[in-house]
């Protein structure tokens, strides 16, 4: 059976209830914590930075996958690491030497993911999949949550799993965006493996239970 991989976004938490927040996604049958950096240069939006990420590292005990929306992301690689992140994840319309800042992570002891944003074309990545632990496919616009879903996005799934396919490489599909219980068995059949839901879980009356509900839905 296919494991699939369910990662609550952080960026939805209650800032003022941070470790509860937290403690809940430790104790559920989340796999990973999603973590957006935002810059206000890349995305019209400012998202927390260093020391809220030393924070939450420091009681997270999943695997913590860093979702960079900030330009020249390059400069902070390091430091990314040195916070606790296991997945470092780029955007591709933010670097000029994508296959550098790849080799780059991946120096550091981390995966490698790259996000594209809506408008962005897959076939782009055709020549560095092999180096690609991960493409985050926007399923909004980046910079602010509670978007709703864009439908193109299963056709670029699907665009995607014949590029990694074709190229025999081991690169697993991430959907940030508009994730709910209405879509994610059909993000799961199209070919994603890793789905990243923030409001949808944070806003919930029971988030544990909202979990567990996604995780059997996309048990396939």
């Amino acid at each position: 059976m296919k494991h699939n991989i369910i990662a609550p976004s952080v960026l939805a938490a209650d800032f003022a209830n941070l470790q509860r927040d937290i403690e809940m996604i430790n104790n559920s049958e989340a796999d990973w914590f999603h973590i957006d950096i935002m810059d206000g240069v890349f995305v019209p939006n400012i998202s927390f930075g260093m020391p809220v990420l030393d924070a939450i590292t420091k009681h997270a005990r999943k695997t913590i996958d860093v979702h960079l929306m900030i330009v020249d992301p390059d400069r902070y690689i390091k430091t990314f690491k040195d916070l606790g992140s296991d997945i470092l994840t780029v955007h591709y319309e933010a670097c000029t030497h994508l296959h550098r800042t790849l080799q780059a992570i991946k120096a550091e002891g981390m995966k490698a993911g790259v996000a594209l944003n809506p408008h962005t074309n897959v076939a782009l990545l055709e020549d560095v999949i092999n180096d690609i632990d991960m493409v985050c496919l926007m399923s909004v616009n980046p910079g602010f949550g509670g978007q709703s879903f864009i439908e193109n996005t299963y056709k670029k799934i699907k665009q995607l799993k014949e590029i990694i396919t074709r190229n025999n490489a081991s690169t697993l599909i991430e959907i940030d965006g508009g994730v709910t219980n209405q879509n994610a068995r059909q993000l799961i059949e199209a070919g994603a493996d890793v789905l990243v839901a923030g409001s949808y879980v944070f806003k919930a009356s029971d988030p544990i239970a909202t979990i567990a509900d996604l995780k059997k839905i996309t048990a396939l």
